[in-house]
């Protein structure tokens, strides 16, 4: 019987997925930007339980920056969106924070659910999950090209508070050529799981960034010619709500190193 095409590649796919997520393990720290592509991406914020329900209703009010993916029961470390794998240790690099500050990153995170046993880990999309998708669409995905972490900012835009969380919206850019920008809010509308559409397109100073090519997470990317700054609503937004509210402990992913799961990104195409 002839093999499927499709089911190898996708069976591809997935297999590079659990190896980069070994390598991490190991010990190995990069961006996940083009990594495993064609395999959906998620950020990760893990909270005491006593936390866990603001941050679950500061979600559902602001689904643009936090699209949840998937809830992990308090003390647990395993998700349905990738069987067998450990978010204490299979993500590139974490961030601690206490006291809303940022205490430290560190390549494993098992101490830390041993430190805090009720921890209520969220998985949330991640614009990594279109970027494939763009790239098939001939769209230039700019950091990938450089091999770089993608440019991400702080704005003026407040989410919607929810309990004792508030915060401000953090978005990721992409320059885009001018033309094109229609086809990029297109295909990454058809994502709405991982942030879907952009939230704007053009002057950063509307979006309070006084220097696009200074952000606050990431590293700069070059803006060409004829291009234009897109910016999407990030999966770094909680983390602000961290910073912002004070929150006690919390652990979440470093910005740009991502949780690579085994579902394939057209899981998520709408």
């Amino acid at each position: 019987m002839q093999a499927n095409p499709l089911k190898q590649a996708q069976a591809a796919a997935v297999e590079a997925a659990r190896r980069a997520r070994a390598q991490y393990r190991a010990g190995a720290i990069q961006p996940t930007a083009g990594v495993a592509p064609g395999m959906t991406q998620a950020n990760m914020i893990a909270l005491p339980r006593d936390w866990a329900w603001d941050f679950l209703l500061y979600a559902q009010r602001n689904p643009k920056p936090c699209p949840v993916l998937d809830v992990i029961e308090a003390g647990a470390h395993e998700t349905v969106l990738a069987p067998g794998a450990d978010v204490r240790t299979d993500i590139p690099l974490y961030r601690v924070w206490r006291g809303g500050k940022l205490a430290e990153e560190v390549a494993d995170a098992k101490a830390l659910w041993a430190e805090h046993p009720d921890l209520v880990t969220f998985l949330i999309g991640c614009s990594f999950t279109f970027e494939t998708p763009l790239q098939e669409a001939g769209i230039e995905v700019r950091h990938i090209t450089q091999g770089c972490n993608v440019p991400m900012y702080r704005t003026n835009r407040q989410c919607r508070p929810a309990g004792r969380l508030h915060g401000e919206l953090v978005v990721s850019m992409r320059p885009i050529p001018a033309h094109r920008v229609a086809d990029a809010v297109m295909v990454s509308g058809r994502f709405p799981a991982v942030h879907g559409a952009p939230v704007h397109v053009g002057d950063p100073a509307l979006l309070g960034i006084a220097d696009v090519t200074r952000p606050d997470f990431g590293d700069p990317v070059r803006i060409e010619p004829g291009e234009l700054p897109v910016f999407w609503a990030c999966g770094v937004t909680p983390q602000a709500a961290v910073m912002a509210s004070g929150v006690p402990f919390a652990v979440t992913h470093a910005p740009g190193h991502m949780f690579i799961t085994d579902v394939p990104d057209s899981s998520y195409h709408v």
